[in-house]
């Protein structure tokens, strides 16, 4: 015989009634996961924009707008008193190629360096190996990274860039010789090949920093010295600005959904809670009957609802958690997509669910005890 200690504790009651607790712990689980996955799945499209164009936080590049006489030009401009020592500008030739996004393609660079260019670039870009070898000069031929190679479902010998293809355009077929051991999205080719198949011969200049720390700094020094003039700048700063602006409407419109769906969740609670507390009316009545006091009822039962609002909702972050890592492994995984498990965003997102949810459950107990009758239930005029 198993011997209770504490009879009235708040988690008495619940052990010993599970098939009317677990129900409630199920149903808010179930919406703190529901809200914490869909705001993680919706972040991860911005963050994958971010993920892939992070390359661009080492340097500021700068291309004239089809007047190739402007390009020592702009970096005559951009390198004098500039607000952070400089410590390399490299010219160099690129193509454009596209890669899968989760809202379909995105548009990427393909840039050609000079030998000891491209040795400097990939330094910077924090490359720990290579997987084949470098593209030879004057060669149709290129290196990608792991995630675009992983995004592409290309290996070596993968021809990349095609006469016959209008997204990944090349006037040659060019292949992948080499495959870079970095996170970063990269793909590099040589200068030669692109400016001998190139009939327009447009350099753009890449400007990096003595201190990668304050890259950041020069280019927004940079974006302000350059507006209004004839250049186009790709700074990451406002890759990350335009990528929240993009989706400030899709943001407005998730923060109506969570509020709806809040709503009606704390509702639907606040029902169940209601009939919840109505099968528990004579245990009530015999309790204030051998002496409890309303006082003492209303804060066992207030108790024993937080329980079951926090375990609710720490249980749904855990499954949350687990679906989220099961999504990451099997689908965004395999084709390099962005996704962070641990999004603050999303967290934050499901806290106002126990609240309200506990707001709800406050004023239905409240209703309950306020005109309740202990000697109406002993004597069963309540059932």
């Amino acid at each position: 015989m198993i011997r209770i200690t504490r009879p009235l504790a708040p988690m008495t009651f619940l052990r010993r009634n599970t098939g009317k607790t677990v129900p409630l712990l199920a149903v808010i689980s179930l919406a703190v996961m529901l809200v914490q996955s869909i705001i993680a799945l919706i972040n991860s499209i911005p963050l994958s924009i971010r993920t892939i164009y992070r390359y661009t936080d080492t340097f500021l590049g700068v291309s004239p707008r089809l007047d190739p006489t402007l390009t020592p030009v702009f970096v005559k401009e951009l390198t004098t008193n500039p607000p952070v020592p400089i410590d390399r500008v490299i010219l160099c030739r690129g193509s454009g190629a596209q890669v899968k996004s989760i809202v379909g393609k995105w548009p990427f660079a393909v840039m050609g360096f000079d030998s000891d260019d491209l040795d400097y670039y990939l330094k910077r870009q924090h490359v720990q190996g290579i997987e084949g070898r470098k593209p030879i000069d004057g060669k149709p031929e290129m290196m990608v990274s792991e995630p675009v190679a992983k995004n592409l479902g290309a290996h070596l010998g993968s021809i990349i860039l095609k006469p016959d293809d209008s997204d990944n355009f090349s006037r040659q077929p060019v292949k992948l010789v080499g495959i870079l051991k970095t996170d970063r999205w990269l793909m590099v080719s040589n200068k030669k090949y692109f400016a001998d198949t190139q009939p327009i011969p447009i350099d753009f200049a890449l400007i990096f920093t003595k201190d990668p720390a304050q890259q950041k700094t020069y280019d927004q020094w940079a974006v302000k010295k350059m507006k209004g003039k004839f250049a186009q700048l790709f700074a990451y700063h406002e890759i990350e600005k335009q990528s929240q602006e993009m989706f400030e409407v899709l943001y407005s419109i998730i923060d109506a959904v969570i509020g709806i769906l809040v709503l009606v969740i704390s509702i639907m609670m606040g029902m169940l809670m209601n009939i919840y507390q109505t099968q528990r009316l004579v245990e009530f009545g015999l309790l204030q009957a051998i002496g409890l006091t309303k006082r003492q009822l209303f804060w066992r039962v207030l108790s024993e609802s937080v329980i079951v609002i926090m375990g609710g909702w720490v249980l749904g972050l855990i499954v949350s958690r687990v679906l989220l890592v099961v999504l990451k492994h099997q689908l965004m995984d395999p084709h390099a997509f962005a996704l962070d498990v641990s999004d603050p965003m999303a967290l934050g997102y499901t806290i106002p669910v126990p609240f309200a949810i506990l707001i709800i459950a406050l004023a239905t107990i409240w209703l309950r005890f306020r005109k309740f009758d202990p000697v109406a239930v002993v004597e069963r005029r309540i059932v």
